[in-house]
């Protein structure tokens, strides 16, 4: 009887807690993809911000496939703020994280507006 409980303590000493803290933090992770509003191709090298009570907390990056992934966030409400030369900013705010959960947040961004000049005056000097 005393090799039985000395073997059940061992089995649960082998339990790799690895496993159990990678399951609990990603579920308090922010993942999305980001995509064009009109053409919804994937867009890469977007820069994503998270900030949480007006401090930026990091930074990443898009890859080739328009996908973003946030890790080892605590639980709390974000704003995340999206950015790429060209289009219009994204700003997401009160993005909730429960430790308990994670987040998908997909973004669609659409083309800068442009000043255009049209031909003629502005001012009519007659």
């Amino acid at each position: 009887m005393l090799f039985a409980a000395v073997a059940s303590v061992a089995r649960a000493n082998t339990t790799d807690p690895s496993i159990d803290e990678a399951e609990a933090s990603k579920k308090t992770d922010i993942t999305g993809g980001v995509v064009h509003a009109d053409t919804k191709k994937p867009l890469g090298n977007v820069a994503v911000t998270v900030f949480s009570s007006a401090r930026k907390e990091k930074v990443v990056y898009t890859d080739v496939n328009g996908s973003y992934t946030f890790t080892d966030l605590k639980a709390g409400t974000y704003t995340l703020v999206f950015e790429k030369d060209g289009l219009k900013k994204v700003t997401k705010n009160k993005v909730n994280i429960r430790p308990d959960e994670g987040c998908q947040l997909n973004i669609e961004m659409d083309d800068e507006e442009e000043f255009r000049i049209l031909p003629g005056s502005l001012f009519d000097f007659d």
